[in-house]
């Protein structure tokens, strides 16, 4: 269970100031905008793609808040970028303390968010839609898709039912090449992330227990 469980905004930490404080708030912006930049040029890439630079920095923004708040206690990223088609490897694990992706892979999004491409998006229970936005990786348990990682959502109205409605981090036989090749996407989840059978366990393994996990959609 998640301790000390909040909700934030993005970029509350950079919010309206009064005039005196505009000078030191463009600093620590322009300071974060270093170190993002710093990070994705020297990422090592492990033979896997870069995730779009975009994505990226709105990940590493949401990862500084909640590491600077002790909510996030790895330095590990999982991004997810739902701009994607589900037929790409669109869901990367980053080590953030030896600067390289551990994993790239398929991962699937809710029945009702799209087909080959994800476009609508709810936190509603039994919406069956994908929520966007920053988590923190709970506690892992055995369910009825086997392995599986719980999540927490830290946005309120955007992804804070994620524990009510069961989004959790599950394997499933839909998350493929193949089906995807037959298919021309990969199966649906009820708005879980869903990943390849052969990858679940070590990419669950490596993100347990409150590292930060985000969803990324351009809007």
């Amino acid at each position: 269970m998640l301790i000390g469980f909040f909700f934030f905004t993005i970029n509350s930490a950079f919010s309206y100031k009064p005039e005196s404080t505009k000078l030191t708030e463009t600093v620590v912006n322009k300071s974060i905008e270093a170190k993002v930049e710093a990070v994705y040029n020297n990422l090592a890439t492990n033979n896997f793609m870069l995730p779009k630079k975009k994505s990226f920095t709105k990940a590493m923004e949401g990862y500084f808040q909640l590491k600077e708040r002790g909510v996030v206690q790895k330095d590990i990223l999982t991004l997810v970028d739902y701009s994607l088609s589900s037929k790409v490897n669109r869901l990367w694990v980053i080590d953030l303390k030896n600067n390289i992706i551990l994993f790239q892979s398929l991962v699937s999004h809710g029945r009702n968010s799209g087909n080959e491409f994800a476009a609508k998006f709810s936190d509603k229970p039994e919406s069956y839609q994908s929520s966007l936005g920053f988590y923190v990786t709970g506690e892992t348990y055995y369910g009825k898709h086997g392995y599986s990682l719980r999540l927490d959502g830290m946005e309120k109205g955007v992804n804070s039912n994620a524990r009510a409605r069961a989004i959790v981090v599950h394997g499933a036989d839909y998350v493929s090449e193949k089906f995807a090749q037959q298919n021309g996407r990969l199966g649906r989840s009820l708005g879980c992330l869903a990943l390849s059978q052969d990858l679940t366990k070590e990419v669950i393994d490596t993100i347990k227990n409150k590292s930060c996990l985000f969803v990324y959609y351009p809007s």
